[in-house]
């Protein structure tokens, strides 16, 4: 890395301010995932303004009488990025190992790095100079070999702070670092409490862990009947959850609890009789019944899933204008694959008037609420311009967010 400026001497003076800047430029440092590069360019930068070239000022440096006690830290970063030398990855820690652990006889180096102050005057002294070397040594090597560790940390503040205002991508991601003690020491209950809380706020995901929480006792009480609640609610892969749904079947009171619920017109329970009949004990005009009974008593759920039937013509006649309706209910309801199916409806005109822009809004809802489908259509939306301005940045952050989710089918 070197460039073709003119070469004009580099004096002690210009050494000086190039060190005590570049001391500035570390310590001022707040993305830490790209310090290469923001320190580097900073390096360029300075050398192009003041006509010089990167292989003398390296030179410079290195030959300065008091190199190992000013330079060794700057000249370690040349050598990390190959500025006007060859890059020596080597070398670099050599040099700023060097820095480190040299004496400084009668000083006390403050652990502060920010209350540390430079002279502002071309006379800058020596104690000083030699001070930043040594700092910039002690933030360049932590950043080689803690880089990872250091941003992690970072996250999980950050993590932490942006849980504590409300923020349910937030609560559900520090959740998970609880339960697996990734960063910070496991704590089951307080993984059961941020999930149940982004759960209720319809959070695909958050719903999916409470429901292993239920099921698993991890963190509460094993509960089987509030662990397909929320299985159900997270709209797992169908071919996941039939075989929870049979050992329920298996275990004939707790089936009967819920069919009893169902009768008593409870709409969650008709929605669980309704999935029932479609999947498991195949019967889809039961199905249709009971998602409709669901659906009419208010459920979001059920309300998509009897949208479902109206589209696909399951357990009754194909009806697209009743299945817009029924998703368009759900949708208000907040359940994110009813949100999700609208989009679909819009986008493609099905039971209503084809309007781009509606489905890109509906997608949106769909993929902050946590639904997989509804994220990798967003994404598709981003990437061919389908109701918004292309971005394939942001098609890219879309379909990664798909990918992750427990819906890898549907990301192609």
């Amino acid at each position: 890395m070197d460039n073709n400026t003119v070469d004009i001497d580099v004096d002690e003076n210009f050494l000086k301010k190039f060190l005590k800047g570049f001391y500035h430029k570390v310590i001022q440092m707040k993305n830490y995932n790209n310090y290469e590069k923001f320190l580097s360019e900073w390096i360029i930068y300075k050398i192009e303004i003041n006509s010089k070239s990167s292989k003398k000022i390296l030179e410079s440096m290195e030959n300065h009488e008091e190199s190992k006690f000013l330079f060794t830290s700057v000249i370690g970063f040349f050598y990390q990025l190959g500025i006007g030398c060859a890059l020596d990855m080597k070398k670099s820690i050599e040099l700023y190992l060097l820095t480190i652990n040299i004496k400084i006889k009668n000083d006390s180096l403050n652990e502060n790095l920010h209350i540390l102050q430079l002279i502002e005057s071309n006379n800058i002294s020596f104690k000083s100079l030699r001070n930043n070397n040594i700092i910039i040594g002690k933030i360049l090597i932590s950043l080689f070999y803690y880089k990872d560790i250091i941003l992690d940390y970072n996250k999980l503040t950050i993590l932490q702070e942006l849980s504590e205002n409300g923020d349910l991508g937030a609560q559900y991601n520090l959740a998970i670092r609880y339960q697996n003690g990734n960063g910070i020491k496991n704590d089951y209950k307080k993984a059961f409490k941020l999930l149940l809380n982004c759960a209720k706020k319809g959070n695909l995901n958050a719903q999916y862990h409470l429901a292993i929480c239920y099921m698993d006792g991890i963190g509460t009480h094993k509960d089987k009947k509030e662990a397909f609640k929320w299985f159900l609610k997270s709209e797992y892969p169908v071919n996941k959850i039939k075989g929870f749904f049979m050992n329920m079947k298996s275990e004939l009171k707790e089936f009967k609890k819920i069919l009893n619920l169902a009768i008593a017109n409870n709409s969650t329970a008709q929605c669980y009789m309704g999935f029932y009949y479609q999947e498991i004990n195949k019967n889809e005009k039961k199905a249709f019944e009971w998602y409709m009974k669901s659906a009419i008593g208010g459920c979001a759920e059920g309300q998509n899933s009897l949208g479902f039937c109206y589209e696909c013509g399951t357990g009754t006649d194909k009806n697209e204008k009743k299945a817009f309706e029924w998703y368009m209910k759900s949708a208000i309801g907040g359940c994110a694959e009813g949100q999700n199916r609208l989009g679909f409806c819009y986008e493609c005109g099905t039971g209503t008037d084809k309007d781009e822009t509606k489905a890109f809004e509906w997608y949106m809802k769909s993929a902050i609420a946590g639904s997989a489908k509804g994220q990798k259509n967003l994404g598709f939306c981003y990437e061919y311009g389908v109701g918004t301005d292309k971005d394939e940045t942001k098609a890219f952050e879309w379909y990664t967010k798909s990918a992750s989710g427990h819906n890898l089918e549907y990301c192609v």
